[in-house]
């Protein structure tokens, strides 16, 4: 493990790589059930009413997990901050979430009806919320020259995951029970075995003596350009996932794909996603860390993605559908990797990293799982999917708007440790 310890806020390739399939496992158990699992489980088909249904309860269980999951990531992440065991600060999380997780996996595939699934899903999230608050804390912990390229690996592996879990539930034919089962082992095995193989090093500050303020305690959440890139990894969050979240059901009932094909679509769309997703968030991950400038590439990002959105409106058709997968890759892969980046950097208390990151988590995660919510309400009240993909390219805007209120000067006033 001394091999894998970071020297002057650089990290080495071991490092990365732990970390990155840290995060491949904590998007694949996360993204394949709300991508594939969960909607065959709720889908009722049988006519309109039944259908919309079926997306109705998708977007109801999705989101009361997202609300766990706001709940549990800041709380994590600040009992983390001040965890002092001998097996370090974030280690003991990681593990423990990881646990929680598994469990909550297999729970979730026993389910046979929506209040079941909805109430093991509440653990999946929650699970989910804790390795994630300690895992994101690692960056700001030990990483200060790669920011960019870390915080690209985590997004990197949200696509990355999303092909992993689809592609092997499709592909080896598993059913609905085997593939909670195979994902309950898949993060039990990788989320345990990358916090106990990456390092912990002890904390660099001294815990205060006078207990802080109320005031102290929230600073973050006054810090006005803090305060923006939540808001705009929200919004655009919430604009990915009406894009992506009941992307089964467009094919389905917009796009109709028959039935029989309609998973083999889906992991068609999810691949080229995925290609344009990693491609994005590691050139612009690493541009922005050669130049330090990330608020321009972040904006950038979040028209590319409403442009997506645009698209699919102008041709609702598998091949249009397509080729806006491929635009949203671009926008949504340097959006996340960049703005995480930028987040980071902001981050106003070494002694509360892994509790504001947490915050930070939460702003995408509940994005991602209000989106469905959203999504299902939309449908709904239409009957189809256009209002949903225009809202989709409407918040993706919003999110471009609300980074330009950063001040870039934030970014070159930041102290960083002299690299060698």
């Amino acid at each position: 493990m001394k091999s894998l310890m970071p020297r002057d806020g650089r990290v080495g390739g071991g490092w990365l790589t732990l970390f990155a399939v840290a995060w491949l496992a904590v998007w694949t158990v996360q993204l394949t059930p709300v991508q594939l699992l969960l909607p065959l489980q709720l889908d009722t088909p049988g006519g309109e009413r039944d259908w919309i249904t079926g997306v109705v309860w998708s977007g109801l269980i999705l989101s009361v997990g997202g609300i766990a999951g706001v709940i549990a990531g800041p709380i994590a992440g600040m009992l983390s901050d001040r965890t002092g065991s001998r097996w370090g600060r974030r280690r003991p999380w990681a593990i423990g979430g990881s646990v929680l997780t598994a469990a909550s996996l297999l729970l979730t595939g026993s389910a046979t009806e929506p209040l079941g699934v909805g109430a093991a899903w509440v653990g999946v999230s929650v699970g989910i919320a804790v390795v994630s608050a300690a895992f994101t804390a690692m960056i700001a912990d030990q990483v200060f020259a790669q920011r960019g390229a870390a915080s690209a690996l985590v997004s990197s592996a949200q696509a990355v995951g999303i092909v992993v879990g689809v592609g092997a539930v499709v592909l080896l034919g598993l059913g609905i029970g085997a593939s909670y089962v195979v994902l309950a082992g898949f993060i039990l095995v990788v989320g345990v075995g990358a916090a106990v193989l990456l390092p912990d090093p002890p904390v660099a500050w001294t815990k205060p003596v006078a207990r802080r303020s109320w005031r102290d305690e929230t600073s973050v959440l006054r810090d006005r350009d803090f305060m923006w890139v939540l808001a705009s990894r929200l919004t655009v969050n919430i604009g990915n996932a009406l894009g992506t979240a009941l992307l089964l059901f467009f094919l389905l009932y917009g796009v109709g794909s028959p039935a029989a094909t309609a998973e083999d679509d889906l992991l068609v769309l999810i691949v080229i996603y995925t290609i344009f997703v990693v491609a994005a968030s590691l050139v612009a991950g690493s541009v922005s860390d050669r130049t330090g400038r990330r608020k321009p590439i972040v904006i950038v990002a979040a028209l590319v993605q409403a442009l997506s959105a645009v698209m699919i409106l102008v041709s609702p058709t598998f091949i249009g559908t397509a080729i806006a997968a491929a635009v949203m890759g671009v926008g949504y892969g340097a959006f996340m990797a960049v703005s995480l980046a930028l987040a980071t950097d902001l981050l106003p208390r070494v002694e509360d990293h892994a509790r504001d990151l947490g915050i930070v988590n939460v702003s995408a995660s509940l994005g991602q799982l209000l989106g469905p919510l959203i999504g299902a309400g939309l449908v709904a009240m239409v009957g189809g999917f256009w209002l949903l993909f225009l809202a989709a390219g409407i918040l993706s805007v919003l999110g471009a708007i609300m980074t330009v209120a950063v001040r870039p000067s934030r970014e070159s006033r930041l102290p960083r440790p002299a690299v060698r």
